[in-house]
């Protein structure tokens, strides 16, 4: 296999993440997340193993679909409570060189002005090390919080998810010219007027028609993630996003998902390999197999099945507390993430998942599958995955925090790294260039790239 695989390590700015109830494991130090040395101290180690990024995840809302209740997932932890990831990575960024941080931020509830100038100024301060992971919110607590009835239809929210990023797009490449900085101390003048644009954008959702804040930082639009693998979301992903994170229960339904998303990004007028795909997994690591699977035993002597309903229940909008334990879930139309439910449903014909199968399936990784054994075996069954679904690399949660990711850094990157499948030291340059090889800034066939021809940019 010459495909080099890419790890992202996956986290988030609270207690419990995908393994609710581990936070009572006497090794987990989950319940440090507002200490920012914690977070230095994470950074650090991942950086020490090469790991391309510590994706973090958000939301604006509470799980609170589980028995119309939010008391499951305060008694457990269950992503709540949470905060904002933002406000980690300048910390970060200043105690590592190399690291990237993937950020989650949603389109429906902030405006993209304001936002746009956040994630340059994040941009700035990590020196180019800034992604953003755009999400259309799924928790419909989330939207009465802010003051709206209910979310909009999964499909409405896409559709301003479009227009809020072309917000941004033109915000962020088309406002500054490449020139327009002068710094000039002998005429006074630090920016050329007449090289900054208001952005005149008037739509549906939108209307912005001034200049963008900030001037151009080193990515200028940020590495563009995307977690979603619907029809709609594959769409998106395919018309502009750099990294796709799945959660796909089984090899079949990831190969069916990688396979999708490339033929979209084709069809949107990208290579099939501009877009990297990344399996979410949970990898239990340590010297040998048994002692992995003690580890696991262990561990699941922690885990909460009905914190892991708790999530389901969010991610699907289904309510599992009226399901019994062995009645089998079928597809229910939602306006949650319709791709768990299709993972769960139908996109793997042999497989059927009964209310105690999810639970237990879910305890540890949540809804990404979980991968036991020594470095070794672990290596082989990474090597599996990606020839035989073509992806590109896996982001890597975490079951007993930080335990689980220096377990990653200390055993199997020195196996995959003896095998030649992942890199010895990072490319230098900015997230992208790490990522990518092709310079700081997006590039054709990427739609930003007509936008910036269209403004003469």
């Amino acid at each position: 296999m010459s495909k080099q695989i890419r790890l992202n390590a996956f986290a988030m700015n609270s207690v419990g993440h995908l393994a609710p109830g581990l936070w009572r494991h006497p090794r987990d130090q989950s319940t440090r997340y507002t200490d920012i040395h914690y977070w230095i101290e994470l950074a650090k180690t991942l950086e020490r193993g090469c790991i391309d990024g510590l994706f973090i995840a958000d939301v604006l809302g509470v799980y609170d679909v589980y028995g119309a209740s939010a008391d499951a997932a305060l008694s457990n932890a269950v992503q709540v409570p949470v905060n904002d990831p933002l406000q980690l990575v300048p910390a970060m960024a200043a105690a590592t060189r190399h690291l990237g941080f993937g950020v989650t931020a949603s389109v429906s509830f902030e405006h993209p002005f304001p936002f746009a100038r956040r994630m340059s100024t994040l941009d700035h301060l990590t020196q180019g090390r800034a992604g953003w992971n755009i999400v259309t919110s799924y928790l419909s607590s989330g939207a009465r919080n802010l003051g709206h009835h209910d979310q909009l239809s999964h499909d409405q929210r896409y559709a301003m998810a479009e227009e809020y990023l072309q917000v941004c797009y033109k915000l962020w490449e088309t406002s500054w010219e490449a020139d327009a900085l002068r710094v000039d101390r002998d005429s006074g003048v630090y920016a050329d007027p007449q090289k900054v644009h208001g952005i005149d954008h008037e739509g549906t959702y939108f209307k912005v028609p001034g200049l963008h804040l900030s001037e151009p930082s080193p990515q200028r639009t940020p590495v563009i993630y995307q977690a979603g693998a619907s029809t709609r979301g594959r769409a998106f992903a395919a018309a502009n996003a750099e990294c796709v994170f799945v959660a796909a229960p089984s090899k079949p339904v990831l190969k069916k998902q990688v396979a999708e998303l490339r033929a979209a990004a084709v069809a949107a007028g990208r290579g099939a390999n501009d877009i990297l795909v990344l399996e979410q997994l949970t990898v239990i690591v340590a010297p040998t197999d048994e002692a992995a699977l003690g580890l696991l035993r262990e561990y699941r002597e922690y885990a909460s099945p009905r914190g892991a309903l708790t999530l389901m229940s969010g991610w699907t909008g289904i309510d599992f507390a009226q399901y019994s334990a062995d009645q089998v879930l079928r597809e229910v139309p939602s306006e949650a993430i319709q791709s768990v439910v299709e993972a769960f449903t139908r996109a793997d014909p042999t497989r059927t998942w009964s209310t105690a199968e999810i639970a237990d399936y879910c305890a540890i990784g949540g809804d990404g599958p979980v991968l036991v054994g020594s470095a070794q075996t672990v290596a082989d069954q990474l090597q599996e995955w990606v020839e035989d679904t073509d992806v590109d690399g896996f982001n890597l949660a975490s079951v007993v925090a930080p335990e689980t990711f220096a377990a990653v850094v200390d055993l199997l990157v020195p196996e995959l790294q003896r095998r030649g499948l992942f890199k010895r030291e990072y490319a230098e340059g900015s997230l992208r260039n790490k990522l990518f090889g092709h310079g700081d800034q997006l590039r054709a066939p990427h739609p930003v790239a007509r936008l910036r021809a269209e403004a003469g940019r």
